[in-house]
């Protein structure tokens, strides 16, 4: 497939032509092994916090339970100290518990589930789980259920990285990167991945280099 994503961004937007022989062949790395309410804790932790800091609070809770994927009922038994005690926030032990409901209801559905629906039906079923939202939710998409088609116009890094790519003033709102990136179909995942690498490359570089944009 990657083949083909690749010849096809380069033929339908040039400018990944030239991205994509700089960066070299995507990889996109999907954690295959990983079920979507394991992923959903796991953002919920990670929120507007560093990496580390979220990852010591998961190894407290993983402690706690005696579990490396603390399972929904048992998060659910935890009082809400325990979970304060990990390092939790307050609005956070609250979408963790309405995450553990809602993995025990079914709307969390299983790996196996999640592949009968479409990307547009799991926004749809997950952003009502308190805390998640349609970004969090294109993450998992992309990055544990691999589904080769996904577009986070509202990711920062996407949108820098086409602001760069294209020698823009100004990033691209979401609403006009998804018009934009229409033709990338069905490989947006793959663009976005290149897309981020581009963003990263452009914090590399020092205000004295950047080229000019002309007006």
């Amino acid at each position: 497939m990657q083949r083909a994503a690749l010849r096809h961004l380069s033929a339908v937007d040039p400018a990944f032509a030239g991205l994509i022989r700089r960066i070299g062949p995507c990889r996109l790395e999907v954690q295959r092994g990983r079920e979507p309410y394991h992923a959903l804790l796991h953002a919920i932790a990670h929120q507007q916090l560093h990496g580390r800091a979220a990852e010591a609070i998961l190894g407290r809770l993983r402690v706690l339970l005696a579990d490396p994927i603390p399972p929904p009922a048992a998060l659910l038994a935890l009082p809400d100290a325990a979970l304060r005690g990990c390092g939790f926030s307050a609005s956070k032990v609250a979408a963790l518990r309405d995450l553990g409901a809602r993995a025990l209801d079914g709307t969390v559905p299983s790996r196996r589930a999640a592949a009968r629906l479409s990307d547009a039906a799991l926004i749809e079923r997950l952003t009502t789980i308190r805390g998640i939202g349609r970004w969090t939710v294109e993450m998992l998409l992309i990055f544990t259920l691999g589904r080769p088609d996904v577009l986070p116009v509202d990711d920062f890094g996407v949108r820098e990285g086409y602001r760069l790519l294209h020698g823009l003033a100004e990033q691209p709102k979401p609403r006009a990167l998804a018009t934009l990136g229409a033709p990338w179909a069905p490989y947006r995942s793959i663009a976005a991945w290149y897309l981020w690498r581009a963003s990263d490359a452009g914090k590399k570089i020092k205000p004295a280099e950047t080229p000019a944009v002309p007006p």
